[in-house]
């Protein structure tokens, strides 16, 4: 038996199913162009702000923006009748080590376990 086959640690299935979730959600240009916007722009925009600054529409907008509040991504806040929504940085920053755990690497080391 390999060495490393006994040390790395096994991805459990909800792990693995979160992972997916958010790479099924980054898998659309369109949609890391929003997060991108939202990121640069630093504070909560609507969907009528984003839809001036995109070259997409609004149906559009609010399903990838649906999309990305679900894996919260995003984090939507109701004001009034409208929707702000929001770059969860929270989120996003603990991305990586989801790659990291893929690949069975060590966070502090970047090493196989």
């Amino acid at each position: 038996m390999n060495e490393s086959s006994c040390t790395t640690p096994v991805i459990d299935a909800e792990a693995a199913a979160l992972y997916a979730a958010w790479f099924k959600a980054l898998a659309d240009p369109t949609r890391i162009q929003l997060l991108h916007l939202l990121a640069t722009e630093g504070r909560p925009m609507s969907v009528g702000e984003i839809v001036e600054r995109s070259p997409i529409g609004q149906s559009t907008v609010s399903h990838h923006l649906k999309v990305l509040a679900e894996v919260r991504f995003v984090l939507p806040e109701k004001h009034g009748t409208s929707t702000r929504y929001e770059v969860n940085r929270a989120c996003l920053a603990v991305f990586p080590a989801a790659v990291t755990a893929i690949l069975g690497e060590s966070e502090d080391t970047g090493h196989a376990r």
